[in-house]
């Protein structure tokens, strides 16, 4: 649904509540009306794909969250600009085990539009440590990983960040690791 028919809707339930407590003299069917005026204006800022895809996201029913998220079809048109942040993070969580390559630029636009709370952030960057990590860019991670530490203030993510920071020290397998089938290949081979 459009973010704008909500404000619509949330308008007519507030015209209607006057109607009813002032000409109708129904003042207590006028207020449970203002009442609900309040959740289409919820609705407005806190879109309700997204909240249920948080809740099942808690669940860890990802099946699920994923069919939530594919309700929001053009973020810009459905959501409030302070939504499009997690949408794509959510987006993000959800791809991380089965896709981990499209993850990254996920997590990097959650980030550009921007995340409200401190832990969301962490998570976001330490996504992006990871997707660093595994491309072998060690310094990039390394200054990622630090950065989700400090975003960190609840200490939830410590033991990614310690297990991430342990595969930094690990020497790259490509690197060090020869294949003994393969022939030299040199200059006078």
């Amino acid at each position: 649904m459009n973010k704008y028919i909500k404000i619509v809707v949330a308008a007519l339930l507030i015209l209607a509540g006057l109607y009813m407590m002032f000409f109708t003299r129904s003042l207590g069917w006028g207020i449970v009306v203002f009442l609900l005026a309040a959740v289409p204006i919820l609705l407005f800022f806190k879109n309700e794909y997204i909240l249920l895809a948080f809740w099942q996201l808690r669940k860890q029913n990802m099946e699920k969250a994923v069919k939530y998220l594919s309700g929001v079809t053009n973020y810009q048109a459905q959501l409030h600009k302070s939504q499009y942040g997690y949408f794509h993070y959510l987006q993000g969580l959800t791809l991380a085990q089965e896709h981990p390559t499209k993850v990254e630029p996920l997590m990097r636009k959650a980030l550009e539009y921007g995340l409200n709370m401190k832990h969301d952030r962490a998570m976001a960057t330490l996504n992006l440590a990871a997707s660093a990590i595994s491309k072998g860019k060690k310094q990039e991670g390394q200054k990622l990983l630090e950065e989700a530490k400090r975003l960190d203030s609840a200490g939830m993510m410590t033991d990614q960040i310690k297990m991430m920071k342990e595969q930094l020290k690990m020497p790259s397998m490509q690197k060090h690791m020869h294949n003994p089938n393969m022939r030299q290949r040199g200059k006078f081979s």
